[in-house]
């Protein structure tokens, strides 16, 4: 079930105009950052309750997929971490398609293979690590529903 409520744009310009025109257009138009896909993960605000946008770097591996609250290496995590951490319930676009999944952290050797994942086909894309400094969490996001694994195998 589609995730409800009012719509808040991101307060930034280029997260929101991406998001925004990757929604509009089926994910045909803004489908990339930096030459990377993206899907579009849609949260429900942790202090306002209002669904948030957010164009995340597309890391897949059947059917599940890794959203890395990297925040470009900072000492924090980005506001959609927060966003996930009071409400698992997630909305994932890749591309047309929509689905809702449910969210939850990793950690050890789950982290490193995702990790593994994000950065493989990503020229000196910097490799994040527990003891750089960065909060660098990764959130995998499974599917909700039976019938989507088995459509997504197909």
């Amino acid at each position: 079930m589609p995730l409800e409520g009012e719509y808040a744009p991101s307060p930034w310009d280029w997260s929101r105009e991406q998001a925004d025109k990757y929604a509009e257009s089926g994910g045909a138009d803004a489908a990339d950052m930096k030459g990377m896909p993206i899907i579009l993960l849609t949260t429900v605000g942790a202090k306002t309750g209002k669904l948030r946008k957010t164009p995340l770097m597309r890391v897949e591996h059947n059917g599940e997929y890794a959203c890395v609250a990297s925040l470009g290496g900072a000492p924090k995590n980005p506001v959609w971490y927060y966003n996930i951490a009071k409400n698992s319930r997630v909305e994932l676009q890749d591309g047309s398609v929509t689905h809702d999944y449910d969210a939850r952290e990793v950690f050890g050797h789950e982290k490193a293979v995702w990790w593994e994942r994000r950065g493989r086909g990503v020229p000196g894309l910097r490799r994040l690590s527990d003891e750089d400094g960065s909060a660098n969490s990764a959130l995998l996001c499974s599917p909700l529903c039976t019938e989507f694994a088995a459509w997504w195998h197909h």
